[in-house]
């Protein structure tokens, strides 16, 4: 009943929040994070609970926890929610930023903003079916639901200063690239439920059910280049990316810090929970394509990060090429690798959730996102520019951070396997370093452009990106703690990838 709650507590304080809009304009907002607390709460106790409860053995027949109830018995369709390691981080890591979503937007959003965190929460609510679900047909239900509170955001609380029908175009991309995601998925798994009923003669959506189906080398490769075409989509692996930067220039921050640290690590997750362990011949085969990929979203989004005017087109072009590396690491199989994918997402998530909270504090005070307009800040402001110059050095993987160890980790389990490859995709990291360092001269050097006073930053906005960075900071000189949390199922998944194969 636990994890029913985790996805139930989100969508109930939404509709609050969109009812409680009548009384006042700030109850949604405390509403929302009073929500939260109350997530975190059953978070601990869950914890707790968990305690007491033996690590699973082979890490995907058996869970830590787990609710089941019928949905379409027809069908062999279940509500069925299961908890391990690697998603109850992925849990943590959704809550945590939900917060910073609904904090950063204290002031951002003025108009209908009991509407807003409805979306905010369904978001959330949604992202962590996805991590729950052990039915495919319920992670296909929620990865259809999670599209549908990202389009109101951008439609509705876009940037319109360039226009309203950039808001509609940027929304409508993002859904019809998301109903091509989902569309694929869907025929994906049916086709991996009907190959286990011609087998087996019962239907079944269970992931447990589906890991034993046997099929030919044929079938096996399609079904798992369904899955993987699904989540290229999210991810977004190029050239599949489109709609990924004019969605970040239009949605406001609090939908940026939810996309990159929710939204796209859904489809990371589906690769290491589907594709992975339920095809991993048809993996095997597939990862040296997988990695050239990878490179290609290095080295392209590092070339069009450089060519940016726009700050937040500049970081989404950064996001895609971050999500290179994790497709390295992801097809390279080996154990060290797999172990920086889970610092390297906690890491790069809170990254740029700062880099785009900070974002959202210069735009508040400039009334513009274009570099250009941007030189001299350190003059003009305190606190801000030094934490952009941290969240800058921070996503370069600068020792002491967390961003360091998981690139360190994916970089040297990579070469293990690939070295060419890894030595390429070093060259690349460092190309987007060059990027950056360019980034913060544009911005907080130089001579200054604006002669007004530009108001410092409040102490609502100081705490968020000081919490954001302690917890960069603590996970750059504690990471023994995450990964040795991780490790069995990191180390099974990849194990998976190897053994099963032979």
């Amino acid at each position: 009943m636990f994890l029913f709650c985790l996805i139930f507590i989100p969508f109930v304080t939404g509709l609050l929040c969109w009812q409680s809009e009548r009384i006042s304009t700030s109850v949604p907002r405390w509403l929302a994070l009073i929500g939260l607390g109350i997530f975190f709460f059953f978070i601990f106790l869950l914890c707790n609970k968990l305690q007491n409860i033996s690590s699973p053995i082979d890490g995907f027949s058996r869970w830590k926890l787990e609710f089941c109830c019928s949905w379409i018995k027809r069908f062999g369709i279940n509500f069925h929610l299961v908890l391990d390691d690697l998603s109850l981080l992925m849990i943590l890591l959704s809550g945590f930023l939900g917060v910073f979503s609904v904090l950063c937007s204290w002031q951002e959003i003025k108009n209908h903003q009991g509407l807003f965190y409805l979306n905010i929460l369904f978001i959330l609510g949604s992202s962590i079916g996805i991590f729950l679900a052990a039915d495919l047909f319920l992670f296909f239900f929620f990865w259809e639901i999670i599209l549908i509170p990202m389009y109101f955001l951008i439609s509705f609380w876009g940037h319109k200063d360039i226009g309203v029908k950039f808001c509609i175009e940027a929304a409508t991309k993002f859904f019809i690239y998301s109903q091509m995601s989902g569309l694929v998925l869907l025929i994906a798994i049916f086709g991996l439920v009907v190959t286990y009923y011609n087998i087996h003669g019962v239907w079944t959506f269970s992931y447990v059910n589906l890991l034993h189906t046997v099929m030919t080398q044929k079938m096996e490769f399609l079904l798992m280049l369904g899955f993987f075409l699904a989540f290229a989509i999210k991810m977004p692996v190029v050239p599949l990316h489109g709609w990924l930067p004019d969605v970040h220039v239009q949605v406001p921050t609090a939908g940026s810090v939810d996309l990159v640290g929710i939204l796209l690590k859904t489809s990371v997750y589906g690769l290491l929970r589907f594709n992975i362990v339920l095809f991993p011949h048809a993996s095997k085969h597939f990862a040296l394509f997988a990695m050239c990929l990878g490179i290609i979203n290095i080295f392209y989004g590092s070339w069009m990060a450089f060519s940016q005017n726009d700050i937040k087109k500049f970081i989404a072009y950064s996001n895609i090429s971050h999500m290179g590396f994790l497709l390295l690491a992801i097809y390279s199989g080996s154990q060290l690798a797999y172990q920086g994918i889970i610092i390297q997402i906690l890491s790069y998530s809170i990254s740029s959730a700062g880099m785009f909270i900070i974002c959202g504090q210069l735009y508040e005070r400039l009334h513009t996102r274009d570099i250009r307009l941007m030189g001299g800040l350190w003059e003009k402001l305190n606190f801000i520019p030094a934490l952009f110059l941290f969240f800058v050095v921070a996503m370069l993987g600068f020792p002491g951070t967390g961003n360091f160890v998981g690139e360190m980790s994916i970089l040297f389990g990579c070469f293990q396997i690939k070295p060419y490859i890894t030595i390429i995709a070093t060259f690349g990291l460092v190309f987007i370093s060059v990027c950056f360092l360019f980034l913060v001269q544009r911005i907080c050097y130089g001579s200054s452009i604006h002669v007004e006073c530009l108001s410092n930053a409040t102490f609502r906005e100081q705490m968020i990106l000081i919490v954001l960075m302690v917890s960069l900071l603590f996970l750059g000189i504690f990471p023994q703690l995450i990964i040795e949390y991780s490790s069995l199922i990191m180390n099974n998944i990849s194990s998976c990838f190897i053994t099963r194969y032979y």
